[in-house]
């Protein structure tokens, strides 16, 4: 029951359906639900390279928006802040928009929004599907995390730092997300968005995300157009 429990709160929008094969005369419960990994990616347009104000208006014109609009973003908006966020800007090598501590690379940017929680694949400039769950809500009970149409999470895969001594890890992690949350406000600045970094409650959202143990919560991000 207690393992039926727990599916059921992972999969809320699962099918209950009873069967008479249950011994000692019990009911059997089987849940019917999509599993993330079947899911298609999600594409996202190319980024528009040569948008957005220039650096210098970007940098004048920076600042955090806590009331947010409801109103979705387009997948190029998204993409385009994704990719401005830590995305690969050298293909040749892989290289991101943003530096990582040894080029670990090891951020992962976990998008949440109505239709699900999504992990951004950089290098396919494309969106895996977590879950089809609205998670907002459970990201942070401040309003704008709940009202604002994308949450970014911000995860360090500290496995990746190979080069880094044990303790230094999160560290060199907490640096390297700061980097790509700057990136994000400015592009937010460039394409008149407006965006707000804040800390959120870890132990609980551990499990919402599906972390390993080399998993690590850094911070969250929420991003809309200002309300007016």
């Amino acid at each position: 029951m207690t393992k039926l429990l727990t599916l059921l709160r992972t999969f809320p929008n699962a099918r209950i359906i009873p069967s008479a094969f249950y011994p000692v005369g019990l009911l059997w419960l089987s849940a019917s639900v999509t599993l993330a990994g079947d899911l298609a990616p999600v594409a996202l347009p190319a980024p528009r390279v040569t948008s957005g104000k220039p650096l210098m208006q970007a940098l004048q014109d920076r600042q955090t928006t806590r009331e947010l609009d409801r109103r979705a973003l387009t997948d190029q908006v998204l993409g385009d802040l994704l990719w401005a966020g830590f995305g690969v800007n050298r293909p040749g090598n892989g290289h991101r928009t943003a530096p990582s501590a040894m080029n670990s690379q090891e951020v992962d940017l976990y998008v949440a929004r109505a239709d699900g929680l999504f992990v951004y694949d950089a290098p396919g400039h494309r969106l895996s599907t977590v879950t089809g769950e609205d998670v907002r809500g459970r990201i942070s009970g401040q309003a704008f995390a709940k009202e604002a149409p994308v949450v970014l999470v911000y995860v360090a895969n500290l496995a990746k730092l190979t080069k880094a001594k044990p303790e230094r890890k999160s560290f060199y992690a907490a640096i390297d997300v700061g980097c790509v949350v700057q990136n994000i406000y400015l592009y937010c600045a460039s394409e008149n968005l407006g965006t707000v970094v804040f800390d959120l409650d870890r132990p609980p959202l551990t499990e919402v995300l599906r972390l390993k143990p080399d998993q690590e919560i850094i911070l969250a991000q929420a991003v809309g157009y200002p309300l007016k």
